[in-house]
């Protein structure tokens, strides 16, 4: 389909919408330092003290922003992501106020209470007035204005993965132009000069596949005398991805295809939060901990603490602590049976235990060594891993990440015996989920529903 319409260059195109968004920003700090200043004093009359202050912090929130990122075009990017970016801006912002205030030692000299209320004033409105703008954006985007158009070159419009979303490009400025089939003939290639000059498109998309790569230089060669931008958007298909991201590594860019989110600041918050909220849960739980191992003691013969090699992140062996909970017994070299309803090698006690996940609890230990975290992957038994590896696809990319006490799939019902195959492929998809989305919120999130869901489930026996 091709739409021969008058080249229209967008708003953007036309006015420094970047620096008017600045100077919109650098105008509402400013008014929330003075509403804030009124809060405080009953007052909008400012000293000196105070007016550089609020100018100084409304230059720092600016260049924060702009270093963050937040003045760069919208254009593609949700209102999530827009927030993120803004939150960023204000928080180191924040920071180097804090900072500078310290290192001067002009804390004393200026309300703490201004200063919040500013912080708190200011940032609100920004993401107000942004919502506005967006959902106003949106609006006229639906509506036909202020879109991009693009020219799609796919290897079946049918199939393709921007098919489903094109109903959906135009809230984010863009609209279809053109669509190219892409063949091996590279009959295609002789006719996108021609379509992008008719069209008036303002980008070219590559949706091809990582196999034919080798068409983007052709792309590159045709359209040279043209200013317009041109994007190489992979057809993945079936493959399986996790936390992709494109990186640059020694001076290269590499799109990543499989790779652990718990790098640089992720993997601190992780480890801060196994070793607050683990501790924390540690102290807690000790008397009941020692009422179990009374209870096991007396009621069954054999260790109280169960020991068993378990595979950990990046496929090392640990050894997994849990409270026994079934009659000691041997098992053939290799083999490791799972539980199932009405085992006779479960005890009475190691049914209450079982069924309630105390016998977990002495996993913590294995949190505060750092060998787990209280969220991810359930650890799977060795033998179990070397079954099901070759049996479920990525099954192995769950080891990516520290194993868990909880997790994504066991708050979603995938908890206990695993008797199907079907089971263990919906339990990985939950676990790689996870991984490819993990935040500290999420982690929160799963924590609060193990506390009143996870803790009691029908498939643990």
């Amino acid at each position: 389909m091709l739409f021969n319409r008058p080249y229209q260059p967008t708003f953007a195109e036309r006015y420094p919408v970047a620096v008017l968004a600045a100077v919109f920003d650098f105008l509402l700090v400013i008014g929330s330092g003075y509403l804030s200043f009124y809060c405080r004093f009953q007052t909008f009359e400012m000293d000196v003290r105070y007016t550089l202050a609020n100018f100084s912090f409304a230059l720092l929130v600016i260049l924060s922003l702009l270093l963050c990122g937040s003045y760069r075009s919208w254009r593609g990017r949700s209102f999530l992501r827009q927030l993120a970016t803004l939150n960023l801006g204000w928080l180191t912002a924040a920071g180097f106020a804090f900072a500078l205030a310290f290192f001067f030692k002009i804390s004393g000299v200026y309300s703490r209470k201004w200063f919040f209320l500013m912080l708190g004033v200011g940032f609100a409105t920004c993401v107000l007035v942004r919502a506005i703008f967006f959902h106003v954006l949106r609006a006229l985007r639906l509506s036909g204005h202020n879109l991009k158009g693009v020219v799609l070159v796919e290897i079946d419009s049918d199939a393709s993965n921007l098919n489903v979303a094109e109903s959906s490009l135009r809230e984010y400025g863009y609209q279809v132009s053109a669509r190219l089939k892409y063949d091996s003939d590279n009959v295609w290639l002789n006719k996108i000069v021609e379509i992008v000059n008719s069209s008036r498109a303002h980008e070219v998309w590559l949706c091809l596949p990582l196999s034919a790569g080798s068409a983007i230089k052709a792309v590159l060669y045709e359209l040279r005398h043209h200013t317009v931008e041109i994007r190489f958007i992979p057809e993945w298909g079936d493959i399986p991805l996790l936390n992709h991201r494109i990186s640059s590594i020694a001076g290269l860019y590499s799109l990543d295809l499989s790779c652990t989110p718990m790098e640089g600041a992720s993997r601190f918050i992780k480890r801060s939060e196994d070793l607050v909220i683990g501790g924390l849960i540690s102290i807690l739980i000790i008397p009941v901990c020692l009422l179990i191992c009374v209870a096991i003691k007396v009621t069954s013969p054999g260790p109280v603490v169960f020991k068993q090699y378990r595979t950990g992140i990046n496929g090392k062996r640990f050894k997994v602590y849990k409270f026994r909970s079934m009659v000691v017994h041997d098992e053939s070299s290799g083999t490791v049976t799972q539980a199932t309803k009405g085992d006779a090698r479960v005890t009475k006690v190691g049914a209450f235990l079982r069924r309630t996940s105390l016998d977990e609890l002495p996993q913590f230990f294995n949190v505060l060594q750092g060998r787990m975290s209280i969220v991810g992957p359930r650890p799977h038994a060795l033998a179990h891993n070397e079954y099901y590896k070759d049996l479920v696809e990525s099954y192995m990319q769950r080891h990516k990440v520290k194993p868990g006490i909880t997790g994504w799939a066991q708050v979603n019902g995938y908890r206990g015996e695993t008797d199907t195959l079907d089971k263990m492929k919906k339990r990985v998809e939950y676990d790689l989920w996870y991984i490819d989305n993990w935040s500290l919120g999420l982690d929160l999130k799963i924590i609060v529903k193990t506390v009143y869901k996870g803790f009691v489930g029908s498939n643990a026996y």
